[in-house]
């Protein structure tokens, strides 16, 4: 996987919104949560596309999605193994299960939804060949516990990929570096795991896996929107925090809407995603 790419089409401004207890109830109400990307950006796609290829399911095998949403990767998962093999997705929100099972069932999936969470999987040690688990680690206080559960339910020899981004190399370009990084601090202190991204291979290793490969990708807002709705609602945050002041607030707001229209703009968040195994 390549260490960095990126497309000007990937849009982080206007989908995002709180999801509140949904992997942690001792977490943070989260202010931002990359799930909430439209699942069909560029960016996503290719990562997505990426953990497939790295996970290489065969027919017959029994694969895991770890925070499944609405279903679309174990649905995938369900294709690749066939009917010999099992695809199964854990989810905790009651309405995201329900919804998965009835796409699954709409198109005929033998996918196969169970209620749980990162802590706790509801499955016995050694049941899978392959999992994946797609941006969950950011809302988790205790991600070493989850590590663990992963490293418990995949087989020996098993593979894992761990998808997750690091808000700490958030980029808001162009601004005064002040309002800027109060802003960004802003971000950081609103999501429960922040640096997840970054973490991931540490985490994997002291579980017991072998770490295999390490990629990144940054996802790029479209240039054309300008601040976008996430940097107007983190910046209102800043002020409200008094990490900025309202003056600060409206220069940059300012600054990003004149990028916008003379191409010197980047807003930017970077995804990392790391494949592991279990030692046989």
């Amino acid at each position: 996987m390549p260490q960095t790419t990126s497309s000007s089409s990937d849009r982080l401004s206007d989908t995002y919104a709180p999801r509140p207890d949904r992997f942690d109830r001792a977490g943070q109400d989260q202010l931002v949560d990359v799930r909430d990307l439209q699942a069909a950006l560029p960016g996503i796609h290719r990562l997505r596309k990426w953990a497939h290829d790295a996970l290489a399911l065969q027919a017959g095998e029994h694969a895991l999605d770890i925070g499944s949403g609405t279903g679309s990767e174990v649905m995938a998962f369900a294709n690749a193994v066939g009917p010999t093999g099992t695809a199964i997705g854990v989810e905790p929100d009651p309405q995201l299960l329900a919804s998965a099972e009835r796409r699954a069932k709409d198109a005929g999936s033998r996918a196969k939804f169970h209620t749980g969470d990162a802590y706790g999987l509801p499955f016995g040690a050694d049941s899978f060949d392959a999992a994946l688990c797609e941006r969950v680690f950011q809302h988790l206080t205790a991600p070493a516990r989850a590590a663990t559960e992963i490293a418990r339910v995949l087989r020996p020899g098993g593979r894992a990929v761990v998808v997750d981004v690091d808000w700490g190399t958030a980029i808001v370009h162009p601004g005064d570096l002040e309002s800027v990084r109060g802003v960004i601090d802003t971000l950081v202190a609103a999501t429960t795991n922040p640096f997840s991204g970054r973490r991931l291979p540490g985490l994997l290793t002291k579980a017991g896996l072998v770490i295999d490969e390490i990629g990144s990708h940054a996802l790029i807002q479209d240039r054309t929107v300008g601040a976008g709705s996430l940097v107007h609602r983190i910046s209102a945050m800043a002020v409200a925090r008094g990490s900025i002041s309202e003056t600060q607030r409206d220069q940059l707001l300012a600054d990003l809407e004149r990028g916008a229209e003379n191409g010197d703009i980047h807003l930017s968040v970077t995804m990392f995603a790391v494949l592991a195994h279990k030692p046989e």
